[in-house]
């Protein structure tokens, strides 16, 4: 990725060029995940090109549903490679493309009956509410995923992390 513009950025730039928010810039400094190359003499974080990478990976993870103490360490091992991180996002980009391509089949096909006044058979109906459940739990299990990393994140806020942890054991 070439990114053309100043060798720095500030913790606003960086917010604005990638679409976070300062604060969640800052969290993540403040939890030791995504901390600035630098600081400015006036005390302002200052992030590199390779700061930008590294929040790519950071957001490639947390696309894939794991929480942020786990990022953190998968991204402290030496052994870690990005291309890996790559696939797997491709790899859960195709698979949700297929079950939305199978389920605008199924719309299709129910559409078409209806347009020709057709009755729809059980089977008909069947298929196409399998393929929607099965995209809706897709879409709800993601955000459950979201949801617990906001409660974590909360509740470092609020130094209550062992109670938030007991609370989804539940």
């Amino acid at each position: 990725m070439i990114i053309t513009g100043p060798k720095y950025w500030k913790v606003g730039e960086l917010a604005q060029l990638t679409g976070l928010t300062v604060r969640t810039l800052r969290y993540y400094d403040q939890i030791g995940l995504y901390s600035p190359s630098g600081y400015s003499d006036s005390g302002y974080r200052l992030y590199s090109e390779s700061d930008l990478s590294r929040l790519q990976q950071i957001l490639a993870l947390k696309e894939l549903g794991l929480a942020l103490d786990e990022i953190k360490s998968i991204l402290s091992d030496n052994g870690y490679n990005p291309f890996e991180v790559v696939q797997l996002q491709i790899n859960r980009l195709k698979e949700n493309i297929r079950i939305q391509q199978k389920l605008l089949k199924e719309l299709q096909n129910a559409s078409s009956l209806m347009a020709r006044d057709e009755p729809l058979t059980v089977e008909d109906f069947t298929t196409l509410l399998g393929m929607m459940k099965k995209s809706h739990e897709k879409f709800f299990a993601e955000r459950r995923t979201i949801m617990e990393n906001h409660f974590d994140r909360l509740g470092g806020f609020l130094g209550m992390d062992s109670i938030v942890r007991a609370k989804r054991e539940e």
